[in-house]
């Protein structure tokens, strides 16, 4: 009864002084607010690279070729590709825990067909692509291992060279000319939009490897190897295995490749977010010190005011500890009443953003509880002092103050 009592005797202060208290909240309000609205932009942001780091596949490992020297010739990363199919196979055949393996040939050409025309970027992969990458056929089928022996003039299109080359549907059976060369579409791609580059993956075309090293590039090299590990705690293991294998493969050679996994490129990718949630965070948490030093301020400036009502509370009975409790709860509303406000501003500036500019954002029940608990806590932290004052003053001379 006594805590509840003392609780109604300080929501009666506060009410008695209702524009100063809410001008006190303002600094934990503000604080809280702002927190909550960069947490809550910052993490959209972070789940939006995310998930396009997802559209990328599942368990994915990619072998990208490296630096290089050959003779008196010498190059950065990805100057010159070194990767052979042998070694995709040689993945493929040693290499445990892999679920499948697709060689990369990448180029762009204009592609025509219907009577129109579109600059596409022209991929050859195995028939394990669609599964690597997690890209359902919409229609049709995947090209097969014997299109790829047999190096096939086959196609499989995304969605955005079907909208643009066949405007009226029925891509299914149609032929389409790559460098003059005809390909009989028989697959669909899913649509599946931009991924972290802000590139369009359905602007592609994919044809069995071996038809575009042969009929396209006509290079020896593969672009890359994609490979899909078996689950995500097998990922790493799969890695170091594909490194040593292909060290092995080269025979003393210097390393003239790279091999990176997804969970690398998705700690990359969302770095930056990162940090500039948690730079943003610490700079909107200076308004919450800033908040707390302005309850302090105010608790003191209470405290000096209400000089005599405290003597007389002592006076007539009171102990130190209902004094300070009292303060103490004071301080703890007011911090706590600006954190619920600041919360709600903070959610619906986030809102606001997102509406306007289109960003994603993610409201965390954890970055909303923390934030509750944060203004709680400064208002004990900064409210002690004040309370502590009230408490330790001597009741004569409490009445005695004019």
């Amino acid at each position: 009864m006594r805590v509840i009592n003392t609780i109604k005797v300080a929501l009666r202060a506060l009410r008695r002084n209702t524009m100063r208290s809410i001008l006190t909240a303002l600094g934990i309000i503000i604080g809280v607010g702002a927190v909550i609205a960069m947490v809550s932009i910052g993490n959209g942001a972070k789940a939006q690279v995310e998930a396009q780091v997802a559209s990328l596949g599942e368990n994915v490992i990619t072998v990208f070729p490296g630096s290089f020297t050959a003779g008196g010739m010498r190059g950065g990363w990805g100057s010159m590709s070194t990767l052979t199919v042998d070694d995709s196979e040689a993945i493929r055949r040693e290499t445990v825990n892999v679920l499948g393996v697709s060689p990369e040939m990448r180029d762009r050409a204009q592609v025509l067909a219907n009577g129109l025309n579109w600059n596409t970027q022209i991929m050859g992969e195995s028939p394990d692509y669609s599964t690597i990458r997690s890209w359902p056929i919409a229609s049709g089928a995947m090209f097969t291992d014997q299109d790829v022996r047999s190096v096939a003039k086959v196609a499989v299109i995304g969605k955005t060279v079907a909208d643009q080359l066949f405007p009226d549907g029925e891509e299914l059976g149609q032929t389409i000319r790559i460098r003059n060369i005809p390909f009989k579409i028989v697959g669909i791609l899913a649509a599946k939009g931009f991924n972290l580059f802000g590139q369009d993956q359905d602007d592609t075309v994919v044809i069995p490897y071996t038809s575009h090293m042969k009929r396209i590039a006509r290079r020896p090299n593969i672009n890359s190897i994609l490979v899909q590990a078996a689950s995500a705690k097998t990922i790493e293991k799969v890695q170091q295995d594909i490194t040593d294998l292909l060290m092995q493969r080269r025979k003393g050679r210097e390393q003239d490749f790279t091999v990176r996994n997804q969970v690398e490129l998705a700690q990359a990718a969302t770095a930056t977010s990162e940090t500039m949630t948690v730079l943003l965070s610490a700079i909107a948490g200076v308004s919450l010190v800033v908040g707390g030093i302005g309850i302090m301020n105010i608790m003191l400036v209470s405290v000096t005011e209400r000089t005599r009502e405290i003597g007389i509370r002592l006076a007539v009975g009171a102990h130190g500890r209902d004094v300070l409790l009292q303060f103490l709860i004071e301080a703890v509303i007011l911090s706590s009443l600006g954190g619920i406000i600041g919360i709600a501003l903070g959610v619906g500036f986030s809102e606001l953003v997102s509406l306007k500019t289109g960003w994603p954002i993610l409201v965390s029940p954890t970055s909303v509880v923390v934030a509750v608990a944060f203004s709680a806590v400064v208002g004990v932290f900064f409210g002690f002092y004040p309370a502590r004052k009230a408490a330790q003053l001597d009741p004569i001379e409490a009445l005695r103050y004019e």
